[in-house]
């Protein structure tokens, strides 16, 4: 036999007589999960925004992250002196050596493996160590002359040291790397048989930057629809290592506190992102071109 139990009503109010219930109603409708998904022109401005480059949003970005970093700023009254410290080079009209060149790698540059950069490096710093290269101020008639000798040699194998340190640290041999001279030219236009000829190269030259290594080949006429679908399906996806070290950067390293260092990286933030879009677009603007114009599609 079961048992009963005395229950109450969400609305009940012991002025209501007999615990009748009370009805609210609203004039508020129900919302409605949409069953639409972008196509064409909006799919790729969906794309570009959930990647964080929708253009439309940039000067808003911009404005709200100005705002944000004057509100979050207890420092500020000492980020004025900021801006002038721990620039990089700015100015200093100093010339970036060419590390590969220094210990013989000038022809891989940045084809160069560990092993050979290792070994080149062995190669060049016994050659050139000051020890070795003494007999040279032997040569030189006045005190001065050697003493500016003996300089020389330091420096030269203080610059072939400075230059292992960097193609051995994969962040600093990325920014070296990105700096190396690199033809940003896209083709536009070509001819029907002459699109492997013109497009090809391109995509080799920018292949370089891929994060995956190796990338796929644009092919020939007889390539299949799946390679050629799987080279687009690549591009349209490319994820560049590519840095843009700038002059206008500042230097981490020279950083006098804790608050001055997250200063310098926001700015330095700042100068990348927009750097970065850029890229983005001009590579985007190459598969666009190359797909445009491929006969196969």
């Amino acid at each position: 036999m079961g048992s009963k139990r005395t229950c109450l009503l969400i609305t009940y109010s012991p002025e209501i007589v007999d615990g009748v219930p009370l009805y609210v109603s609203s004039n508020c409708l129900p919302v409605k999960a949409s069953k639409y998904e972008p196509a064409g022109h909006s799919f790729h401005a969906v794309a570009l925004k959930l990647r964080g480059l929708d253009e439309k949003e940039d000067t808003e970005t911009d404005d709200r992250s100005v705002s944000s970093d004057d509100k979050s700023q207890d420092f500020s009254a000492g980020s004025d002196n900021f801006s002038s410290k721990g620039k990089k080079k700015s100015g200093s009209g100093s010339q970036q050596q060419d590390h590969y060149a220094l210990l013989g790698l000038g022809n891989l540059r940045f084809l160069a493996t560990e092993d050979q950069i290792r070994k080149s490096y062995r190669d060049m710093a016994l050659k050139h160590h000051p020890d070795k290269q003494a007999a040279l101020l032997l040569h030189e008639t006045t005190e001065a002359a050697k003493q500016a000798k003996k300089d020389e040699i330091e420096s030269h194998f203080k610059a072939i040291q400075e230059a292992y340190e960097v193609l051995m640290d994969p962040t600093k041999r990325r920014i070296f790397d990105s700096t190396d001279e690199f033809d940003d030219d896209i083709p536009t236009d070509c001819a029907p048989q002459d699109f492997f000829k013109v497009f090809g190269p391109a995509f080799m030259r920018n292949g370089r930057w891929s994060v995956t290594q190796p990338i796929p080949s644009l092919g020939d006429d007889a390539t299949p629809v799946v390679d050629v679908d799987q080279f687009y399906n690549f591009w349209y996806n490319f994820k560049s290592w590519r840095e843009f070290p700038h002059e206008d950067e500042y230097d981490l390293e020279q950083a006098e506190s804790r608050e001055h260092k997250r200063w310098m990286e926001r700015q330095n933030a700042k100068i990348q992102e927009k750097a970065k879009k850029v890229e983005y677009t001009r590579v985007r603007n190459l598969v666009d071109n190359a797909y445009r114009k491929d006969p196969r599609i």
